[in-house]
């Protein structure tokens, strides 16, 4: 095993917590810009005149992270961890600083398009660092970390922007600029001190001209998909279409690259290829309890944005507690797959309980709930990436975490149109059955005010559902109660093929530093002989 040892750099402990409290603000930086902007939405576009674009704010910046983020992983492993972190620490820097002082919507799309380029080298590359200073089996407690750091951004957002588009929405992107600057200085410091090996290389140019394309049209036809244009309209068939036959191209491409962005020899181990699809199908419910127990609590409820982040609290504590725990209890036991096991029952098991919410569902009841599901999500999302990392060379660990948080973010993408889909079927039929007769319950004076034939206008705000008749009201409730236990109950069915697709996981234990996976040959050996229960 000795040419196997693994070989990463080693820190002092003040070098370990520096470096490691850097890389928490760049995964805030990321986390947080995926949920601050969209409280403050409305008061943005007002702003600047541009409800025609709402969607392409969000758009932008999904579409950009998504497609940069397995060129990041590639990048670094070519070139180097420092320069690249650093390069996308400075463009989401500049992106941030120019958001903010943006005067019309096509500059505040544009640049919002530049911070997700930026985005997706934060996240991705703070844990590939971490896996370049720690071996696997130390990872754990640590990565568990950025875990509760994400949960921590994702109820901070909505609160934080709720605040911020009161006083001055643009401080939204000016307050990423102090937290950066120490990030990057930072990094920048111990990194120095001590540099990850590079290798010779060569740009696969070819592949990402063909990946990039094939992300955009991908995610614009799952993001318009239903609701700018019907699924069977020329213009999503073309995206898709286009989508598969790029990723056809690009998979030819890179089987004849000498430096593939994608290195398809990963996939040939079944444990990699079996994550990567559970880091997916996960992405894709993971994003009901992001976005659609917020919406229960202001539309269903009358919570204000702030009020609901405020109220997503025991979920967020449910994410930190079950991260930090699992992180440390990954490193004592050296293994990782029941952890993932017992995540995607306890995440199924929460989501099935979201279906019971009704309009007069006690406050502790809901936040029950949360705490579960919170839970259940926190055990779940580092051991996955432990699981990607622990399969592949260390020449390959840039690009195998990339993958992860690419796969992870697809799935997100996928999650809106499909439980988006869910909602405003559900939405628009309830409506449909039932808005007749509660508007033959209102008084001649509230009927001559009030009109049905704009089911969007009725349903657009909290504010525009607070303000309607009492009867028409209860039926918008109901509809929207409705419609998120159908939404939960898909995402419920999603996890659990996650409890399937994480059983058939094979039980592998994290190498320390007398294991280095810089043979492949070697590698796959280890792993068959490693299967134990």
């Amino acid at each position: 095993m000795g040419d196997n040892a693994w070989t990463g750099q080693r820190l002092q402990r003040g070098e370990l917590a520096t470096l490691f409290g850097a890389l928490m603000l760049t995964v805030f930086l990321a986390a947080l810009d995926q949920t601050i902007v969209g409280t403050a939405l409305p008061t943005i576009v007002g702003d600047l005149n541009g409800m025609s674009e709402y969607t392409w704010v969000v758009t932008a910046y999904l579409i950009a992270t998504a497609a940069s983020t397995p060129l990041y992983g590639k990048l670094s492993d070519l070139y180097g961890r420092r320069p690249i972190i650093l390069m996308a620490i400075a463009i989401f820097l500049a992106a941030s600083a120019l958001a903010g002082i943006s005067q019309t919507m096509l500059q505040l799309i544009l640049f919002r398009g530049l911070q997700g380029l930026g985005a997706g080298g934060l996240m991705t590359l703070a844990f590939t660092i971490v896996s370049d200073v720690l071996p696997p089996r130390e990872r754990g407690k640590y990565q568990g970390l950025f875990g509760a750091v994400f949960a921590v951004a994702s109820v901070a957002g909505p609160v934080l922007g709720g605040w911020l588009a009161e006083v001055d929405w643009r401080w939204i992107f000016y307050i990423n600029l102090p937290t950066g600057l120490v990030a990057l200085v930072a990094v920048n410091s111990v990194l120095r001190r001590h540099p990850v090996p590079t290798r010779q290389h060569k740009i696969d140019y070819l592949g990402a001209g063909l990946l990039v394309p094939a992300v955009v049209c991908l995610l614009l036809a799952v993001t318009w998909g239903g609701k700018e244009y019907a699924w069977s309209s020329p213009v999503i068939v073309s995206l898709l279409a286009a989508a598969g036959v790029l990723a056809v191209v690009f998979v030819w491409a890179e089987t004849r690259a000498s430096e593939p962005i994608l290195p398809l020899h990963m996939f040939r181990q079944g444990t990699f290829t079996l994550a990567t699809v559970i880091a997916l199908v996960f992405g894709i419910a993971m994003f009901a309890g992001i976005v659609y127990i917020p919406l229960f609590f202001q539309m269903v409820r009358g919570y204000t944005p702030t009020q609901s982040g405020l109220l997503m609290l025991p979920m967020m504590s449910g994410i930190v507690l079950s991260s930090i725990a699992s992180g440390f209890f990954i490193s004592r036991v050296g293994r990782y797959k029941w952890f993932l096991v017992a995540g995607s029952v306890i995440t199924t098991i929460g989501l099935i309980l979201f279906t019971q919410l009704h309009l007069d569902t006690p406050l502790w009841q809901s936040s029950t709930y949360m705490l579960v599901l919170g839970l259940g999500m926190g055990l779940f999302m580092q051991p996955l990436v432990l699981a990607m990392q622990n399969i592949v060379t260390m020449a390959d660990l840039g690009v195998a975490t990339s993958t992860n948080t690419f796969a992870r973010t697809l799935g997100g993408a996928i999650g809106t149109s499909i439980l988006g889909a869910v909602m405003n079927a559900t939405l628009d039929t309830e409506l449909t059955a039932n808005l007749p007769a509660a508007l033959a319950r209102l008084s001649p004076e509230e009927a001559a005010g009030f009109s049905t034939d704009d089911l969007a206008a009725i349903t657009q705000s909290p504010t525009a559902i607070a303000a309607l008749p009492d009867p028409i009201r209860s039926v918008v409730q109901h509809a929207f109660t409705d419609g998120l236990d159908d939404v939960f109950l898909v995402a419920a069915c999603i996890t659990a093929t996650c409890i399937v697709l994480t059983l058939l996981l094979p039980n592998l234990t994290l190498h320390g530093d007398e294991h280095r996976r810089d043979d492949p040959e070697t590698a796959a050996h280890e792993i068959r002989a490693d299967t134990s229960p």
